[in-house]
């Protein structure tokens, strides 16, 4: 065989081996939403920012490359990156990396929880995975709190929090209106008892 053909060959292989590798919804890194499978096939893969470029291996792999996130869909490394639920039989939808391996079920597919630390079932053809988070919240944290197990802190994202802040601000200034107010009624009230004193 000529050298050119055995390059073409090779190519050829290596086209239809990453081919495969994808088409089986299997060897998908996990938190990859659909569209963006392609996105990952190249062994050299850029950040989406472009701030940076990782090779395929390090995807998923608990460690940071990207500020954006990119290279951890199925983990909670970067607090600025996304998880994908397939939830196949349900809506799919993005949660925040810090719901990845929290130890609740936020997926009805269960696919956020893969390391083994809590078992949920899929709930997705059943309707959704509300109705299991409801029943077995209480049992869960009755659970932990007793056997005494270490808990994973779970890091707070920032779009975690500026609703929470905001919901707080508009609650201190309801209150400090409703305190100034009620300080008004003191004042005027100790103003009219003044004034009845000194008419008498």
């Amino acid at each position: 065989m000529e050298p050119t053909n055995v390059v073409l060959l090779l190519n050829v292989c290596l086209f239809l081996n990453l081919k495969l590798a994808f088409s089986d919804p299997s060897n998908v890194p996990l938190g990859i939403h659909p569209l963006d499978e392609k996105y990952f096939t190249s062994e050299v893969i850029k950040c989406k920012d472009g701030s940076n470029s990782f090779t395929r291996d390090r995807i998923n792999d608990e460690f940071c490359d990207c500020v954006d996130g990119t290279d951890e869909p199925g983990t909670s490394a970067c607090p600025a990156a996304k998880f994908y639920c397939r939830n196949t039989g349900s809506t799919p939808r993005f949660l925040f990396s810090s719901r990845v391996n929290d130890q609740i079920c936020d997926c009805c597919d269960g696919s956020d929880e893969y390391d083994g630390s809590v078992n949920c079932p899929n709930t997705c053809i059943m309707g959704g995975h509300t109705e299991y988070k409801t029943i077995n919240y209480n049992s869960r944290i009755n659970k932990f709190s007793s056997s005494r197990t270490k808990q994973k802190k779970v890091s707070l994202n920032g779009e975690d929090i500026i609703p929470k802040l905001q919901g707080m601000k508009a609650m201190l200034i309801a209150q400090v209106s409703l305190i100034g107010f009620l300080v008004f009624l003191c004042l005027c009230g100790q103003r009219t008892k003044a004034r009845r004193r000194n008419s008498r």
